[in-house]
């Protein structure tokens, strides 16, 4: 899978990475070409006395330094700028994959792992690349050409090569079996932290209401340590890894200069190729260590390629159709047919043979207990799941076989968690349509009983005060109260002018007064419109010209309040236990 990725998503960059490897090259042989002159320094001129000749092959050092390190610069700069490219697109391409999936991907992943997957696995991945480009390129021709090199010099002493290098690789090897199942749970632990801390940021305000701040501490502590534990497993590895290769690099050099010592005192050999070929041998040996090194890198560089390339492989349960159909015009009708759906590893059904039909100019409202299935049933029209049996219909069509925007631009919906994005109330509100004038967002505000407290609503100090629809909403609107977050909502519905108006129980922030004044104002701007309302609350609905009461996922009754008040027990006993005999009436 990593080799999949990197081949796939460095294809583009093929030109930086070709100019990576020529200046490499040309890096590697000059810093290959630098003992050798360095040694011929010594045999010819220091031990002749020959000034002329030293300051000649001087002058040829500098120059072959001055290219050396003018080529590994330019070579980390086009190699930067590939693994960074590398990693935007690898990125973009988790973050389009996240994008297409239905809330059943979403549910399965669960967003702290796919949020470490599209930032944390993608870095592991780009900064692998780029030490690749960096030293993994470099290390072959830098062992080939040492070898060669230092044969040169003396091929007495090779046999150190051979001895010294696979005892480097060797020590390597053991390390990384050791380390692989390591970096494994590490991803693992990093989901577990995020997860966590997630989940705490989000709730927030229930721990503090139940004073449970002690026992969420402590919970983050535990995932703490286990991210702690593992790390300094892996952590003492890697100490001993110094001091070990440190060792063997001090035996080379002692062996160098032992033997080579021994063939200089026969004659065999002259000191300016002893000092040679120890460099050499230790530029061999730094290039085997620095390649074992990255070898190191590669084992959690899988593991997250493996969890990448999971996200980028998993197929979204709702696609687009090949041959999308568009509905003839654009009424607004939205029928269900004989409906069940059943989530994926459920034993049972979720819903069950519903059939209904909601026109334009309308209200179907849906009621019954909690877990009854009233926002499932309204997840199935924006298709955020997949009916499992039956159909349903938008203006005649099936919603399976139409194009996505077709489904958003005819549906507009107001979730029963109201969420905003940081910005403004301007950018949230046209999130409906991003090209919609002040003036449809004030009349949607007006609509929304939510005019008022934008008007007041002032962000910022000094000159980055900001008021109305240019005031700062924080993420998720949490710098808002519940019910103002959900009138935004229903506002940013508004702005759309969808055909179809899905309200999941939106108004269940809202004061009894708020809630009439906003059901009297939707009226004229919902007049040609098909408008569903899942709620809690009998007085959001008894103006619905059709209720739908669902108990255990089927439609047990329907009909207007006054229908149901005689012809069912158990929509009586709802009104009943929420208003008065009066009311009721």
């Amino acid at each position: 899978m990593l080799l999949s990725l990197l081949r796939r998503y460095s294809a583009p960059y093929k030109g930086r990475i070709a100019a990576v490897l020529l200046l490499q090259l040309v890096s590697v042989l000059a810093a290959l070409y630098l003992p050798s002159l360095n040694a011929e320094i010594i045999d010819r001129g220091v031990t002749t006395g020959d000034t002329d000749f030293i300051w000649r092959t001087g002058g040829v050092m500098l120059l072959v330094s001055l290219v050396q390190v003018s080529t590994a610069i330019v070579a980390v700069y086009f190699g930067a700028m590939a693994s960074m490219a590398v990693g935007r697109d690898l990125r973009a391409a988790v973050y389009g994959g996240v994008d297409s999936f239905g809330s059943q991907e979403l549910s399965r992943f669960g967003a702290p792992s796919l949020i470490t997957r599209g930032t944390n696995d993608v870095q592991q991945i780009q900064m692998l690349l780029l030490m690749i480009m960096n030293f993994m390129v470099m290390m072959p021709i830098m062992i080939v050409g040492g070898v060669i090199m230092a044969i040169r010099e003396d091929v007495g002493l090779s046999w150190l090569v051979w001895v010294s290098a696979p005892a480097v690789v060797l020590i390597m090897v053991l390390f990384i079996r050791r380390l692989m199942p390591l970096f494994r749970v590490m991803q693992s632990r990093v989901d577990g932290v995020n997860s966590v801390l997630r989940e705490q940021i989000m709730g927030i305000r229930v721990i503090r209401a139940f004073v449970r701040e002690r026992h969420e501490t402590e919970r983050f502590a535990d995932a703490n340590q286990a991210i702690t534990d593992v790390s300094v497993h892996i952590g003492r590895l890697f100490v001993l890894i110094g001091p070990i290769i440190t060792v063997l690099l001090f035996a080379a050099e002692a062996a160098v200069l032992w033997f080579g010592g021994q063939r200089v005192d026969a004659g065999q050999m002259e000191v300016g190729s002893l000092t040679a070929f120890m460099q050499y041998l230790m530029q061999i040996l730094m290039a085997v260590l620095m390649g074992t090194f990255m070898a190191m890198m590669f084992p959690r560089a899988i593991v997250c390629a493996q969890r990448i390339g999971e996200v980028l492989a998993t197929r979204p349960s709702v696609v687009a159709p090949e041959d999308p159909e568009e509905p003839a015009g654009r009424r607004g009708v939205v029928e269900f047919r004989n409906v069940g759906f059943r989530y994926p590893g459920a034993e049972g059904a979720v819903l069950r043979d519903i059939s209904f039909r909601a026109e334009p100019g309308t209200t179907t409202a849906i009621i019954g207990s909690t877990g009854a299935g009233k926002s499932t049933l309204v997840s199935l029209i924006p298709r955020l799941y997949d009916a499992t049996e039956g159909s349903v219909l938008l203006d005649g069509v099936d919603v399976r076989r139409m194009d996505p925007a077709a489904i958003t631009g005819r549906v507009g919906s107001v979730p029963q968690k109201p969420y905003l994005f940081s910005g403004t109330v301007a950018s949230n509100l046209r999130f409906g349509d991003s090209e919609a004038p002040d003036a449809r967002l004030w009349d949607a505000l007006e609509t929304a009983q939510a005019t008022e407290f934008v008007q007041d609503r002032v962000t910022g100090e000094g000159e980055e005060a900001a008021r109305g629809l240019d005031s700062g909403i924080s993420q998720g609107g949490t710098n808002v109260s519940g019910g103002q977050r959900q009138r935004l909502c229903i506002a940013r519905a508004l702005v759309a002018r969808p055909a179809v108006y899905l309200f999941d129980d939106s108004f269940s922030a809202l004061d009894v007064a708020t809630d009439a004044r906003l059901r009297a104002a939707l009226e004229p701007r919902t007049r040609d419109a098909a408008v569903i309302i899942v709620a809690q609350r009998v007085s959001t609905i008894t103006h619905a010209d059709q209720i739908l009461l669902l108990d255990a996922g089927r439609i047990v009754a329907r009909g207007t309040h006054s229908e149901l008040l005689d012809s069912s027990e158990t929509y009586r006993e709802i009104v009943e236990s929420q208003l008065s005999a009066e009311e009721a009436a």
